[in-house]
């Protein structure tokens, strides 16, 4: 018997069991289009209004305020470029950092390149936190949008994001948290937490389906629809729902969200162990915040080697890890958080990232 240990919960989770019996029915027997007005549309309307009621309860918000997506990039695209779309007459500067995900870099990138925003990316320091006074710095008075990430999916720094968004709110400036890393690892009460008037989710990072998301909008917000084509979601979102990954994502988010999947308690002495290991190992660096990080994720950095051999050769020992973000598979590119930190161009292609749960998986 091989064993295959899986170091990259962060890029994606198994689906839990009872996730995948509660989607099942949604695969078959109730098949009907929610906007359909006869009783098997009905039938599956009653099933994704339910939806929307259980994830709301959990998130201690509003169910207007819960608009389903096709995962955590989708919810990010929504929230950027509906947001300063939306707010473009009352100014154009909008503000993110250096290490989000390319689902909020590349949208912000756009807008500056494309529709005549001016974009202030905040840089971070060696561990990657973004420093609150380099956000009052940033803030104008045609600032109308603040996207900083609570948790990243590289390194696994947490930012200070109750506190940035405090301060944008009393600024008056808009403030959108990725919180795709978040959910299913760190704690969670409700979604104020955050101090966000936007908040994107992704269900596949906790145990749900891939191809499922949402973005929490904080009424009475109404960010302009960025696909066209019927009134779905309240007219903010055109598509027929998928009703199966929805239900999916809402079974995940009621069972992880308000207990986390990653125990700390399991989990920390591992992380601290593996830790401590790397430390002792010739031209490893540990890369990111030590102490304000997800609990289940070191990333490391080896002098003379490169992301591509380090990885292929954990395969062989049946070791699943990765480098950057999984949606830059295959990239040779430098990392781009590693950059961020300071670190050189060559260790910037040299970057492992473990994100692990409590437990391997064996395989025949």
């Amino acid at each position: 018997m091989s064993r295959t240990i899986y170091f990259d919960y962060n890029a994606t989770t198994p689906l839990d069991p009872v996730v995948r019996e509660a989607m099942l029915p949604f695969l078959g027997e109730v098949w009907g289009n929610p906007s359909s007005v006869h009783h098997v549309g009905q039938r599956a309307r009653a099933a994704l209004d339910d939806a929307r009621d259980r994830c709301a309860q959990t998130l201690g918000c509003k169910p207007s305020e819960v608009i389903f997506t096709s995962g955590g990039t989708e919810s990010n695209n929504l929230a950027i470029f509906g947001t300063a779309r939306m707010m473009q007459s009352k100014g154009r500067h909008i503000i993110t950092s250096a290490i989000e995900h390319h689902a909020v870099l590349t949208p912000c990138e756009y807008l500056a390149n494309k529709e005549g925003f001016e974009l202030t990316v905040l840089p971070v320091n060696r561990v990657g936190l973004v420093s609150p006074d380099d956000l009052a710095r940033a803030i104008r008075s045609d600032t109308i949008l603040v996207s900083i990430m609570a948790a990243n999916n590289e390194i696994g720094t947490i930012q200070p994001v109750a506190q940035l968004g405090e301060f944008c709110r009393k600024r008056g400036v808009l403030f959108h948290t990725d919180a795709a890393q978040w959910f299913g690892k760190e704690s969670f009460s409700n979604i104020h937490q955050f101090n966000a008037d936007l908040v994107s989710i992704c269900a596949h990072k906790f145990h749900g389906p891939k191809g499922a998301g949402l973005l929490f909008v904080k009424s009475p917000l109404h960010p302009d629809p960025t696909q066209f084509g019927g009134g779905h979601e309240n007219e903010r979102r055109a598509g027929t729902e998928n009703l199966a990954a929805i239900i999916g994502l809402t079974e995940s988010l009621n069972k992880y969200g308000p207990n986390p999947a990653f125990s700390p308690t399991k989990l920390r002495p591992l992380r601290d162990n593996l830790a401590d290991a790397l430390e002792k190992i010739e031209g490893v660096e540990l890369v990111g915040d030590q102490e304000r990080r997800l609990i289940n994720t070191i990333s490391f950095v080896v002098r003379g080697s490169d992301s591509i051999s380090l990885l292929a050769g954990l395969d062989l020992e049946g070791i699943c890890a990765s480098s950057g973000s999984a949606c830059s598979a295959g990239s040779l590119e430098p990392s781009h958080v590693v950059s961020a930190l300071g670190f050189e161009k060559n260790l910037a292609t040299a970057l492992v990232r473990f994100r692990s749960a409590a437990k391997t998986r064996r395989k025949r």
